[in-house]
């Protein structure tokens, strides 16, 4: 577990975060084929730059109250927990804690929807930063929305690769 533990989030705080990045992707990919490198074990190391590990916490099938521990680097890493999860469509969670202070909130939902050429995938990301570290999170936005949507694009250009979960 993180040594830093962060307030829990819900719906109203993806909703109203003082620090809210949103992206959306459309693309040929299936709302199945995504919803699968989504929920890969090998999700977000495999395509999100800067990732170095997640492991799912939680045995499958993953559900509401499902736990994931997400790595970056050697020094960083979240331990996330899943408070919305509707299979192959929807999967919301917040951070409950962080090896690194800095956050007092952080959540991130993501939302699958068929589209006529194949889906669309809207990732957000709601954070709310601790006093001290918010002018910080704020003049770092740019990057943070660079840097988030490479993941975003990363996890359809994976499916469209097709590699192997």
């Amino acid at each position: 577990m993180g040594r830093f533990s962060l307030v829990a989030a819900d719906e109203d705080f993806i909703r109203s975060a003082p620090v809210r990045i949103t992206h959306r992707i459309e693309s040929e990919a299936t709302c199945e084929s995504v919803w699968q490198t989504l929920t890969s074990d090998g999700a977000l190391a495999s395509w999100a730059r800067g990732i170095t590990g997640a492991d799912w916490t939680s045995a499958r099938p993953f559900g509401i109250g499902t736990t994931r521990t997400v790595r970056a680097g050697a020094f960083a890493s979240l331990n996330e927990r899943f408070f919305r999860w509707d299979e192959g469509h929807r999967m919301t969670f917040y951070v409950e804690s962080a090896s690194l202070p800095g956050f007092k909130r952080f959540a991130e939902d993501l939302v699958l929807e068929p589209t006529s050429a194949g889906s669309r995938l809207t990732w957000t990301f709601a954070v709310q930063a601790q006093p001290w570290f918010a002018p910080i999170l704020a003049l770092s936005r740019p990057i943070l929305e660079r840097v988030t949507r490479s993941w975003a694009d990363g996890a359809v250009h994976h499916t469209l690769q097709g590699t192997p979960q």
